[in-house]
C-alpha cells in the first residue's frame, strides 16, 4: 500500500482537472476560430473561466491573424504540465519531454472535441430542438466550417444528411495518419499520450 496505491487516484485527480481546463483553453480558441457568438452563454462561461490565465498571457503573446494565439499556447502549457506530472508519478524516463509530448495530445484533443460536437449535433438534429437555445447554436457555429463543405460536397440523400458521417471519416482518418508519426516525431509513449 506505497506510493503505487496512491498513484492511480493522483493521476486521475490530474488529468481531471488539467484536462478539463485544457479542454476549455482548446474549446475558447476553437470558438474563436468558428466566430461563435460571443455573447452566447456557453461561451461567456468559457471566456469567464480561462480569463485569469489569458488575460496576463495576451500582454506578452500577440494574436496572430486575428486567431487567440495566446489560448493555444496556454492549452498547450498545461497539458505539457499534466503529461509532466503523470510522467513523473509513473517514473517515466524522460519526463522533460512532456513540451513535445503535448503536441500529438493537442491534435487528438481537437479532433475528440471536433467529433464529439457533430455526434452531439447530429443526435440534437433527431429530436429536432429548439435551433435558438445556446447549445445548439453554439453547436452549429462550431461544426459549420467543417459541416459545410461536405454538405455541398454530398447534398441530403431521401431527406438524409450524409454529410456528418463523412466529416467523421476525415477526422478519424487525419487522426489515424497524424497522430502516430507525431508520436514518433516527439518520442512520446503512445500510453501516456493517448
Amino acid at each position: 500500500m506505497g506510493a503505487s496505491y496512491f498513484t492511480n487516484p493522483l493521476i486521475f485527480i490530474i488529468k481531471t482537472l488539467l484536462g478539463i481546463y485544457t479542454t476549455l483553453l482548446v474549446l475558447r480558441f476553437l470558438l474563436q476560430w468558428a466566430r461563435a457568438d460571443f455573447y452566447n452563454p456557453i461561451s461567456q462561461f468559457v471566456v469567464k473561466l480561462t480569463a485569469p490565465v489569458l488575460q496576463p498571457l495576451r500582454r506578452l503573446v500577440p494574436s496572430v491573424k486575428g486567431m487567440d494565439t495566446s489560448s493555444m499556447l496556454a492549452a498547450w502549457a498545461f497539458k505539457a504540465l499534466e503529461l509532466l506530472l503523470i510522467a513523473l508519478l509513473l517514473g517515466a524516463s524522460v519526463p522533460w519531454l512532456a513540451p513535445l509530448w503535448a503536441l500529438p495530445a493537442l491534435l487528438k484533443l481537437v479532433i475528440n472535441i471536433f467529433l464529439f460536437a457533430i455526434i452531439i449535433r447530429v443526435i440534437l438534429s433527431w429530436v429536432n430542438p429548439d435551433p435558438y437555445n445556446p447549445a445548439v447554436a453554439l453547436l452549429g457555429r462550431l461544426t459549420d466550417p467543417l459541416m459545410l463543405p461536405a454538405q455541398r460536397l454530398l447534398p441530403p440523400i431521401g431527406g438524409i444528411d450524409l454529410s456528418p458521417m463523412v466529416v467523421m471519416m476525415v477526422l478519424v482518418l487525419l487522426q489515424m495518419l497524424l497522430l502516430p508519426p507525431l508520436l514518433a516525431l516527439t518520442l512520446a509513449p503512445a500510453a501516456l499520450v493517448l
